[in-house]
């Protein structure tokens, strides 16, 4: 595969930061003409009064159109556990297509069955308009986006490279940050490893956006860093850290952590592309709780 990056080509880029979820989402707009691509939007969720609204989605779709900008895609960087995904309410309002990585169908297997989803939900990623591959291309305007298949934290985990800025999901944090857990169903610290350093393999200039940021130490959230800075300061695999001192580490890590507080709808959600559940004969929709952990 050629190199994806094409340092000459500089997108802008627009982060909307949810403080909730902690999630950036990200307009990417072609710098040759006014196409964009969003990047992991959000939907908000009041999870104890169970009450979704889209004051995150709404600022988004308000900066499209006051830049006049067209959507031509709507990029989910993996089939995230803690925000639900707005991107089937922006799509009906600014149009667009909607992709994710071709491991989708892993993942929809794997929760269908703890969802209890029966046969009636289907498992081939036919809910996106798009499945992508490794190193599959497309278009953004004038503007060439590459999928590099990046799994670890999931199995569909994708980073999505547009000219010098690179997308990277949950695959890194800032240099501060590290790296996220890999212990979801599906997931591998060894995978996430190689995925990193995949990334990291970019030219050193490649601008990287990250989907989340936590302010490490009490400091001001950041989410832009470029490839040269976390080789030389990722606090989890900066500097020459083997796989296996990495691996130990997650591993040792990852079994301290608690689930993510929206897990439970966000998969139930974001793996049907952001659809919410069908409306049951009262009008309502209803989200499922699996007793005793997933």
């Amino acid at each position: 595969m050629q190199d994806p990056v094409d340092l000459t080509v500089k997108p802008e880029v627009e982060g909307f930061f949810d403080p909730d979820t902690h999630t950036i989402s990200y307009v990417v707009k072609d710098p040759a003409s006014n196409a964009c691509a969003i990047v992991d939007s959000v939907m908000d969720i009041d999870y104890a009064a169970g009450r979704i609204s889209t004051d995150h989605a709404d600022r988004i779709i308000a900066f499209v159109r006051s830049r006049g900008l067209a959507v031509e895609w709507l990029i989910e960087t993996h089939v995230h556990a803690d925000h639900l995904s707005a991107a089937p309410y922006i799509q009906r309002e600014l149009g667009g297509r909607l992709g994710i990585g071709r491991n989708i169908t892993v993942v929809q297997e794997t929760f269908g069955k703890i969802f209890n989803e029966g046969t009636e939900f289907q498992r081939d990623g036919s809910q996106f308009d798009r499945l992508f591959d490794d190193g599959d291309t497309y278009t953004v305007g004038t503007m060439k986006g590459t999928a590099l298949h990046t799994p670890g934290h999931t199995p569909a985990c994708m980073t999505h490279v547009m000219g010098d800025a690179a997308f990277v999901g949950d695959t890194l944090f800032m240099p501060d940050g590290g790296s996220a857990r890999a212990d979801f169903p599906g997931g591998d610290a060894e995978k996430l490893y190689d995925s990193i350093q995949k990334v990291l393999a970019l030219p050193g200039a490649t601008r990287l956006f990250m989907c989340h940021d936590y302010g490490p130490g009490g400091r001001e959230i950041r989410w832009e860093t470029t490839v040269a800075d976390e080789r030389a300061h990722n606090i989890h695999v900066g500097g020459g850290r083997t796989k296996a001192e990495f691996v130990r580490f997650r591993t040792e890590r990852d079994a301290t952590l608690a689930m993510p507080r929206l897990i439970l709808p966000s998969l139930q959600v974001n793996m049907k592309a952001g659809q919410l559940p069908q409306e049951e004969q009262n009008g309502k929709r209803y989200l499922k709780v699996p007793l005793n952990g997933l």
